[in-house]
């Protein structure tokens, strides 16, 4: 599997743009999956920089509702309107940040014809599936950083019910693409056991000091179960250094431009 970073909050090599956001390319044996969108067209000219034609991308998953993973959708509409967008049944609803600020999607794409509402579980196909994960059991508190979210007209700390997870199973391996993974990721590592996983682990609030109790209990978690990380984004630049310095097991950054070959 090919996953091309085409957008991310740091830079792999000058030649390439960068933004506080995500976005994947990923290339499996029979399909061209776009993963988030970032906030602008960073993502595209990044993709035009790696020869990638996003015109012919098969489909598209958004990881949640938030402005900084899918504020790009409308971009990438522009570019191709054959690929389904699958993004959970409530990303479209109001999310806000710690200073009430709407940090949501534009609700105008919600009626798009490219718009797939996948709800707790979908497979697309034979390797592709989507989860919500709203019904399983939480191992560990989710930490809502500030965030929060309308939900039956009531603003309350965030939940994350808009957020989904992309598993693929290839060559004899699973693996799981989380976008922020807001829903906690020893949690998420718990229900999925991935051989490998990529995505963000949202420390970036977390103090970045060594002896961070969070820092430390998740370096210890993520080290005793057998899946292989590369982590992005959210997670925090010394957050990550903090984490990498106590795992036993590598653990990878993927940057802005990006390929890596799993």
């Amino acid at each position: 599997m090919k996953i091309t970073c085409l957008c991310e909050d740091t830079l792999y090599s000058d030649k390439y743009y960068s933004e506080h956001g995500l976005s994947l390319y990923i290339e499996t044996n029979d399909t061209k999956i776009l993963f988030d969108m970032g906030i602008s067209d960073v993502f595209i000219k990044n993709a035009q920089l790696h020869g990638i034609d996003l015109s012919l991308t098969d489909i598209a998953v958004l990881s949640h509702g938030h402005y900084d993973h899918g504020g790009g959708m409308r971009n990438f509409m522009n570019i191709n309107s054959k690929a389904k967008i699958y993004v959970s049944e409530y990303a479209f609803g109001n999310q806000f940040n710690a200073t009430g600020k709407y940090i949501g999607l534009d609700k105008e794409l919600e009626s798009s014809g490219q718009i797939v509402k996948a709800g707790e579980y979908l497979r697309i196909s034979d390797t592709i599936e989507i989860f919500s994960s709203n019904n399983r059991k939480l191992f560990y508190p989710i930490d809502s950083a500030g965030l929060s979210a309308e939900c039956d007209g009531i603003v309350a700390p965030d939940t994350f019910r808009h957020e989904q997870y992309l598993k693929i199973t290839e060559n004899g391996k699973t693996y799981l693409i989380s976008g922020c993974s807001h829903r906690g990721i020893i949690n998420i590592v718990n229900w999925f056991e991935p051989d490998i996983l990529v995505g963000g682990f949202h420390f970036m609030k977390q103090e970045p000091t060594a002896d961070n109790p969070m820092l430390c209990d998740a370096a210890e978690k993520l080290d005793s179960v057998r899946t292989e990380y590369y982590t992005c984004h959210c997670t925090g630049e010394e957050q990550y250094r903090i984490l990498r310095s106590k795992m036993k097991k590598e653990l990878n950054y993927i940057a802005s431009g990006q390929v890596i070959n799993i």
